[in-house]
């Protein structure tokens, strides 16, 4: 397969909406409930924790699913990390949602998880660690992804994974403008509050 190629199957298995599929089958539109996104936390807040988990791994999946099989193809860590970052795209821009979506986080973990597996639970333990203590998942995001660049760095990940890593973080930044907006004015949802 040719790599373009490629990185474009990676972007449709990102751009499949798992938490907008689970909210269907319960007759509801994640578009149109609680803060509108088809991720995790809203699934969470409008429909429950089971939903929430499955939406949570399918996500996770779809990342960890590129990076997974762009190493069976014999691809290098470069490859591997843009084809993650291919899905997380996919993810925030769905190709079936008309180029909306998600934020990315659970997508950019999954990624994280194969790349470099301790990279990805250094993420995975500060979002862990924020979330309980400040029950905001999205300064959580922030600031699992916001350190994320420097501690692969500081762990010894490759070039390409620093450079993956610093993409996410910045592709995640940029997608919770509106999250960081309301944490400074005080309004942000807090996980588990009803849509």
């Amino acid at each position: 397969m040719a790599k373009p190629a490629f990185l474009l199957a990676c972007y449709l298995l990102g751009s499949l909406p798992f938490g907008l599929l689970i909210a269907g089958a319960k007759g509801i539109d994640l578009r149109k409930t609680g803060s509108g996104n088809i991720g995790a936390t809203n699934v969470l807040r409008s429909i429950g924790k089971w939903a929430a988990l499955f939406t949570l791994l399918g996500d996770s999946l779809k990342g960890a699913a590129a990076v997974g099989i762009a190493r069976v193809l014999g691809l290098d860590a470069a490859w591997q990390g843009m084809a993650g970052f291919c899905a997380v795209m996919g993810h925030n821009f769905s190709i079936f949602l008309k180029l909306k979506g998600g934020k990315g986080v659970a997508t950019s973990l999954g990624v994280m998880a194969i790349l470099s597996p301790l990279t990805g639970a250094f993420a995975v333990a500060v979002w862990l660690a924020a979330a309980f203590l400040t029950r905001y998942s999205s300064l959580a995001a922030l600031l699992a992804f916001a350190s994320l660049p420097a501690a692969s760095y500081l762990l010894g990940a490759s070039k390409p994974v620093v450079l993956t890593a610093a993409a996410l973080a910045l592709l995640i930044i940029v997608r919770h403008t509106g999250n960081i907006k309301r944490l400074i004015r005080g309004d942000e949802r807090r996980i588990g509050e009803k849509a």
